[in-house]
């Protein structure tokens, strides 16, 4: 196995990005924990929200059509790392959006249903895990 330093690179690169992300998302959200209370997820909607609509500006204005030139680098950074950290729905939006863009409108809604239904699952089989392990 050879040693690539510009692998290194993007990797710290976008590790980078991803704390940046995650300190953004963690302070926006308890800021409207605190504003607005936590009986409903405002800030996790507005976070989501807000890095769908990021990374679809993002993307376009950077893509092989866009006004902007981002190197990959650049790209990954921003919509792997920091949109990562921010938030992974905004992700998966956009894997959807281009699915159905590209006329793969089966495989965008399967996209849909399964993530929606497997991460649910996920979660309930997850907590049930914990309660298992909890009793012990």
């Amino acid at each position: 196995m050879s040693f690539d330093p510009q692998l290194l690179k993007t990797y710290f690169a976008v590790m980078l990005g991803g704390a940046f992300g995650t300190a953004l998302r963690y302070g926006l959200s308890n800021w409207f924990a605190t504003h607005y209370g936590e009986t409903f997820p405002v800030g996790t909607i507005v976070v989501n929200v807000t890095g769908c609509f990021v990374i679809g500006l993002f993307a376009a204005l950077t893509g092989p059509d866009g006004i902007y030139l981002a190197s990959p680098l650049t790209r990954k950074v921003v919509m792997i790392g920091v949109l990562g950290g921010y938030t992974t729905f905004s992700s998966f939006s956009l894997q959807t959006l281009n699915l159905w863009n590209g006329g793969e409108w089966l495989r965008a809604g399967w996209n849909v249903l399964l993530s929606v239904l497997l991460c649910l699952i996920a979660v309930w089989l997850g907590q049930l895990a914990a309660s298992f392990i909890n009793q012990r």
